[in-house]
């Protein structure tokens, strides 16, 4: 009962989270794919930690039959191998538009009139696709630029570069493709993007014709790339739990290169030690920064190790407004 709890609660803020990054800066990203994406997702990881389908079906409450048409219609489209049937059906739409319903669903007919109808539903919900008319023939488009209201989808877009520098950091070496598909982006905008990534010097061509990157930093107060910290900092979280949970014990052990620790404050304003607790987060950047520029100035006269750990460390801090209850009185030690 208490890993419920724990999920429960994980899944809770997560989906807080998701909340403020779908509605920053007032864009209105779309969510529609979320429960879809997360249910393969989910079901991948359950696989890679070592579970069969039929017991990873039943942590779902389906049965083993529809778990595995579930999964398989999510993994790849039967049409069009190596896509998912959402992907297949939007980019066959954006080829040949303006396109009938009925063309798609012949297009697309060995996936199945519900499976292509509910993607086709979906593509329009999220505003990703534009439909006009009803029943088969109902002629669809992909929406413009200015219809989206975003220009997200775009190779040009702010933060772009920032996100595949940092999803080639954390992945790579990483093949154009497999960037591409990262980004949710087509390879050739992509390649735009890696371009004016080498030109710059922050990601390198390995021998094997893959794309690397020896480092990744956001400069504090920059404008742009604030996507991709986000990014680094929710990963850097991620792993330093997953580590843990798989450590088989629990116990304090500060001499452990591994684990984590979360230390609140209760001050106000006039509190004798209020600057030095605000003050810490500052500290630490500075402290941190100069060790990062000794270890990389290290790095770029002797050169990596072929065989080498990265240490991630994770470092935030956060201040929440409140108050005591009213009729409460404070505690006196």
């Amino acid at each position: 009962m208490n890993a419920l709890v724990l999920i429960d609660s994980v899944v809770r803020q997560t989906t807080v989270l998701i909340g403020q990054l779908a509605t920053a800066g007032g864009i209105r990203a779309p969510l529609s794919h979320l429960a879809n994406q997360v249910f393969l997702e989910l079901a991948n990881e359950l696989e890679t930690q070592g579970l069969s389908r039929k017991v990873s079906a039943d942590m779902f409450g389906m049965a083993l039959r529809a778990y595995i048409r579930k999964v398989r219609r999510l993994s790849e489209a039967r049409t069009e191998q190596g896509r998912t049937l959402w992907q297949a059906v939007l980019d066959f739409v954006q080829h040949e538009q303006p396109v009938t319903r009925e063309r798609v669903l012949q297009r697309f007919e060995r996936d199945g009139e519900i499976e292509v109808s509910a993607v086709l539903r979906d593509l329009t919900d999220s505003g990703l696709v534009v439909a006009s008319g009803t029943g088969r023939t109902a002629v669809f488009r992909v929406a413009t630029d200015e219809e989206l209201g975003s220009a997200s989808r775009s190779s040009s877009a702010p933060g772009v570069e920032e996100l595949a520098w940092v999803l080639t950091y954390r992945h790579g070496p990483v093949t154009l493709e497999e960037l591409a598909a990262l980004l949710r982006l087509d390879p050739e905008q992509v390649g735009t993007v890696v371009e004016r990534l080498y030109r710059s010097g922050r990601v390198q061509r390995t021998s094997a014709g893959r794309i690397a990157a020896q480092d990744f930093v956001i400069p504090l107060g920059s404008n742009v790339g604030w996507e991709a910290a986000v990014f680094d900092h929710f990963q850097a979280i991620v792993q330093t739990i997953g580590q843990r949970l798989h450590q088989l014990s629990f116990e304090a052990d500060t001499s452990r290169p591994v684990g984590g620790s979360t230390y609140s404050f209760d001050v106000w304003p006039g509190h004798p030690l209020e600057a030095e607790v605000k003050g810490q987060l500052a500290e630490l950047r500075t402290r941190l920064g100069e060790l990062r520029k000794r270890v990389s100035a290290h790095n770029e006269h002797h050169g990596l190790e072929r065989a080498h750990q990265q240490v991630i460390t994770y470092v935030g801090q956060c201040i929440i407004d409140r108050e005591l209850d009213d009729g409460s009185e404070e505690q006196q030690p």
